[in-house]
C-alpha cells in the first residue's frame, strides 16, 4: 500500500503542474492551516513547482499552535511562504454586518476571507489555488462553501484520512502536525470529529465498504445528502422553462 501511495503522490505531482500548465497559469498558491491536509498539499505543491509555489498562513483568532505547527513545516522544508493576518479584517466585517450572533455563519467568515486572500495572492502571481479537501472531508461536505471549498484544484479529494496520514509520513511533514487532532479551527476546542459527529476511521470504513455502527452509517448518509449542494455548481433553472430558446445552427 504505502509504495502505491508514493507511485500516487508523484502521479498527484505531474498531475498539478499539467494542470497549471492547461491553465496557462505560472504556480500553485495553498493556504497553509497547521493541519495535516494542507501540509501535504503544501509539500505537493513545493515538488510541482519548487520555484513558483506560496503557502499562505492566515490566522484569524486562531490557536498560537495552529501557526507553530504551519512553521514548522516551512522550516523544516524550506517553503516559500506569505503570513496574512486577517484578525482585524475579521472584527471589522462582523462589526459591519450587524448580524446576529449565528456561531457558525460567523465563524465560515473565516474561511471565506482565506479563499479571497488566495484568489487575490494567485491572480496577483498568475498562480492556481490549491485546496485541501481529503476523501472523506468531500463526502461528507465538511468544508465551507465558497471557503475552503472555494479553489482550482483538489488534490487529496481521492484520498482516505489515513492515506493522508501515510502520505505525511512518506513526505516527512513534521510529526506534531500527524499527531494532532484534526481542526478546522473554526472556535476554540473545536474539532472536525466532534462536529461531524462520525470518526475519521469510520469514514474511512464507511467509504471502503465496511461494515459501520448503524447509527454511524444513518449520519454519514445525512451529511452527504445535506451538503451535496456543496459539491455542486450554483444551480440554474431548467432551461426548459427559460424564455431564450438556444438553438445550434446546422
Amino acid at each position: 500500500m504505502m509504495r502505491d501511495l508514493k507511485q500516487y503522490l508523484t502521479y498527484l505531482i505531474d498531475w498539478i503542474k499539467a494542470e497549471v500548465i492547461k491553465a496557462n497559469c505560472d504556480g500553485v498558491v495553498v493556504g497553509l492551516s497547521g493541519g495535516i491536509d494542507s501540509a501535504v498539499v503544501g509539500l505537493l505543491a513545493q515538488k510541482a513547482f519548487p520555484n513558483h509555489h506560496l503557502t499562505v498562513v492566515m490566522p484569524c483568532h486562531s490557536d498560537q499552535f495552529d501557526q507553530e505547527c504551519a512553521n514548522l513545516l516551512i522550516n523544516a522544508h524550506q517553503l516559500k511562504h506569505q503570513v496574512v493576518d486577517l484578525s482585524s479584517t475579521y472584527d471589522q466585517l462582523v462589526a459591519d454586518l450587524r448580524a446576529p450572533q449565528h456561531q457558525l455563519a460567523l465563524a465560515n467568515i473565516k474561511p471565506r476571507l482565506r479563499m479571497t486572500t488566495l484568489y487575490a495572492l494567485g491572480q496577483s502571481y498568475n498562480y492556481l489555488v490549491l485546496g485541501t479537501d481529503n476523501a472523506d472531508e468531500w463526502h461528507v461536505g465538511y468544508f465551507t462553501k465558497h471557503g475552503d471549498g472555494g479553489v482550482d484544484l483538489v488534490p487529496l479529494i481521492h484520498l482516505l484520512k489515513s492515506e493522508v496520514q501515510q502520505a505525511a509520513q512518506l513526505l516527512g511533514v513534521p510529526t506534531e502536525i500527524i499527531t494532532r487532532a484534526p481542526t478546522a479551527g473554526l472556535w476554540a476546542t473545536q474539532t472536525d470529529e466532534q462536529e461531524m459527529g462520525v470518526s475519521y476511521q469510520q469514514l474511512d470504513d464507511y467509504l471502503q465498504g465496511k461494515t459501520v455502527p448503524v447509527v454511524v452509517a444513518k449520519r454519514i448518509q445525512a451529511l452527504y445528502k445535506g451538503s451535496e449542494h456543496k459539491r455542486q455548481l450554483a444551480k440554474a433553472p431548467p432551461v426548459a422553462f427559460s424564455p431564450l430558446i438556444i438553438t445550434s445552427k446546422k
